[in-house]
C-alpha cells in the first residue's frame, strides 16, 4: 500500500524502540540491528523452502518420522546461530534477552515458515516451564541441550476422549522407587513428538500417580526423554502422524508411552500449574502465528496486486482491492502491536495486564490471521486458489491457530470468567481508559466496551458464556485500534492507516458489544 511503505521489520523495530521500548542495556540501534538480523535469517535461510517443504510434508515409517528434507539444514543453521537461546537464562547457556525480542523472532520465523517455527516454539515453552519448576539439579541437566537447540521439547496434554478437559487425563505414572517413574498411556496431537532434526526430544507429559485424587487436581508433570542418558531408546514411540489441512512440514504425532522412564517436574499433583507456564507461553506465541499469517498473506497479496493489471490499472488501484489490502495491513499491524505489548508486559512483570492480553492476542489475532489469509486468496482471484501462488498455503496453515493451545472459544471464556469477572473489570477498565484517550474517534467504542464490561461482570455464568466470544472480539477491535492510534501519534506515517481503521473497522466493536447485551436469544436455542 503506497500510503504505508513501512515493512514488517520496520513495524517490529518501531514497536520495540518507540511504542514499547525494550528495557535494559540494549540501545534502540542495537534492538533494530537485532531485528534486522532476525529478518535476514528468516528471509534467506527459512523462507525459500516454505512451499517445497509444504509439498514434501512428513513421512512416517515404522515408528520413525522424516521431516521435509530442507528442515535439517534450517534446524542446523538455527542451532548454530544460537537463536533458541535468545531469552533463556544465562545460567543455562541463554542470552538473557527480553521476551519481547523472542516474540519478534517468532513472528518473523512463522512468517517465513509456520510449520518449521512450531519446533522452536514448543522448545521455548519447555525451557520456560523448566526454568520455573525444575529443581536446580534437573535444570542444570535438562536445560542446556534445550537452550542450545540440540534437543527439542514437546507438550503432551491431549488424549483420545480427553481434549480440552484435562480432568479426564488417564496416563499413569508408576513410581519405580528410585525417584524415577514408568509412564503408561497415549497422547495425541503432539507437535514434533518424533522427528529427525534434534539429537533428542524431551517430552513434558501430564500423568497421574497411583494415589492421585480425581480430576484436574490429581495431575502431575513428568519429563520423559526420547533417548536415555546411556543413549538407548526410551519406551516412548510414535504410533503415527496425522494427515492435516495445513502445516504439512510439522509432524503431528500420536505418542505411545509404554513404561517410559520419566522424572517428576515440580510437586506431586501440581502438574497443571507447571504446564500452564508452557501453555501460556504457547498461547501468546500462537497469537503471534496469527499475526504472521496476516503478514505473509499481505506480502503475497500486495506484490500480486501491484503487477496484476485489469482495466488498464494494477488491481491495487481498484477501490475494492485497496479495501482488502488496507484491512489486511491494519489488522495485522494491530495484532502485532497487541502481541508485542503482551510480551513487553511479561518482561516488565505486569502480570494482570499480561493475563488479560493473552487470551485476546491468542484468539483475536488468530481469527484475524485466518480472515487475512482468506482475503489474500481473494486478492489473487483464481490464482489464489492455485497452490503455486502460495496464498492457499497461508490459508491452510493459518486455520489451525484458532484451534490449538485452547480453542478461541475457551480463550473467550478465560477472558470473561478468569480475567474480567475475577477483578470485576478493573484491569480491563484501565485499558479502556487508555484507549479512550488515544483518539477522539475511540470514545464511543470505548464507552460501549465499558458498558459491555459491566454487563459481563454482573452476568450469571451461562449469560457470560453466551457473550464471551463477542466480548473478546469487541476488546480486540477497541484495543487494536487504540494501539494503531498511539503509533500514529508517535509516527505520522501510520496516520492514514489509523484513519482507515477508525472509520471502517472500529464499528465492528459496537456490533460485538451489542451481541454481549443479548445473551438470551442464544440461550433460548439451547433450551
Amino acid at each position: 500500500m503506497s500510503q504505508t511503505p513501512l515493512t514488517q521489520t520496520d513495524d517490529i523495530a518501531f514497536a520495540l524502540t518507540k511504542l514499547y521500548p525494550i528495557q535494559g542495556e540494549l540501545s534502540a540501534e542495537e534492538v533494530t540491528a537485532l531485528v534486522e538480523e532476525m529478518a535476514r535469517f528468516c528471509r534467506e535461510v527459512v523462507a525459500p523452502h516454505r512451499l517445497p517443504s509444504d509439498k514434501a510434508g512428513c513421512r512416517f515409517d515404522g515408528g520413525t518420522v522424516t521431516c521435509p528434507p530442507a528442515y535439517k539444514g534450517i534446524f542446523a543453521a538455527w542451532k548454530e546461530g544460537g537463536w533458541q537461546s535468545l531469552c533463556a537464562d544465562p545460567a543455562h547457556g541463554g542470552q538473557g534477552l527480553p521476551f519481547a525480542l523472542w516474540a519478534a523472532l517468532k513472528e518473523l520465523l512463522a512468517t517465513a515458515d509456520m510449520a518449521f517455527s512450531l519446533c522452536p516454539t514448543l522448545t521455548a515453552g519447555a525451557v520456560e516451564c523448566l526454568e520455573t519448576y525444575a529443581s536446580e539439579e534437573q535444570a542444570a541437566r535438562l536445560l542446556p541441550p534445550l537452550v542450545e537447540g540440540r534437543w527439542n521439547g514437546t507438550m503432551n496434554l491431549t488424549e483420545p476422549g480427553a481434549g480440552s478437559d484435562l480432568s479426564q487425563v488417564r496416563t499413569k505414572a508408576e513410581p519405580l522407587g528410585d525417584g524415577r517413574f514408568a509412564i503408561h498411556g497415549q497422547k495425541i496431537y503432539i507437535t514434533y513428538g518424533e522427528n529427525d532434526l534434534a539429537e533428542n526430544t524431551l517430552h513434558l507429559v501430564l500423568a497421574r500417580l497411583p494415589d492421585a485424587p480425581a480430576g484436574s487436581r490429581g495431575i502431575s508433570l513428568f519429563a520423559v526423554p526420547k533417548l536415555l542418558p546411556d543413549g538407548t531408546r526410551n519406551a516412548a514411540r510414535c504410533g503415527g502422524i496425522e494427515h492435516k489441512l495445513g502445516i504439512h512440514g510439522s509432524p503431528t504425532c500420536t505418542m505411545l508411552f509404554e513404561g517410559a522412564t520419566g522424572e517428576m517436574i515440580g510437586e506431586p499433583n501440581r502438574g497443571l500449574n507447571a504446564m500452564f507456564a508452557m501453555m501460556n507461553n504457547a498461547r501468546l506465541q500462537v497469537g503471534i502465528e496469527g499475526v504472521a499469517a496476516g503478514a505473509r498473506a499481505l506480502e503475497l497479496a500486495e506484490a500480486y496486486a501491484e503487477t496484476r493489471v485489469q482495466g488498464g490499472l494494477p488491481i491495487a488501484r481498484h477501490p475494492d482491492v485497496a479495501r482488502m489490502l488496507a484491512e489486511m495491513r491494519a489488522t495485522t499491524l494491530m495484532g502485532r502491536f497487541l502481541a508485542l505489548e503482551a510480551a513487553a508486559c511479561a518482561d516488565r512483570g505486569e502480570e494482570a495486564r499480561l493475563a488479560l492480553l493473552t487470551p485476546i492476542v491468542k484468539a483475536w489475532c488468530t481469527d484475524r490471521g485466518v480472515a487475512n489469509a482468506s482475503l489474500g486468496v481473494q486478492v489473487h482471484g483464481g490464482m489464489g486458489f492455485v497452490e503455486d501462488a502460495g496464498a492457499a498455503q497461508v490459508l491452510r496453515d493459518s486455520r489451525i491457530a484458532p484451534i490449538y493451545e485452547g480453542t478461541n472459544g475457551i480463550q473467550a471464556l478465560d477472558l470473561v470468567t478468569r480475567k474480567v469477572q475475577r477483578d470485576q473489570g478493573a484491569t480491563m477498565r484501565a485499558m479502556i481508559a487508555e484507549a479512550r484517550a488515544a483518539h477522539p474517534a475511540l470514545e464511543a467504542a470505548a464507552d460501549a466496551l465499558e458498558r459491555a464490561t459491566a454487563t459481563i461482570c454482573a452476568a450469571p455464568e451461562a449469560e457470560a458464556a453466551a457473550g464471551a466470544t463477542a466480548y473478546l472480539e469487541a476488546a480486540g477491535w477497541v484495543l487494536g485500534c487504540a494501539r494503531l492510534a498511539q503509533a500514529a501519534a508517535l509516527d505520522g506515517r501510520y496516520a492514514p492507516l489509523r484513519d482507515f481503521a477508525l472509520a471502517r473497522l472500529l464499528p465492528r466493536a459496537w456490533a460485538a458489544c451489542a451481541e454481549v447485551e443479548k445473551p438470551g436469544e442464544l440461550l433460548a436455542l439451547m433450551a
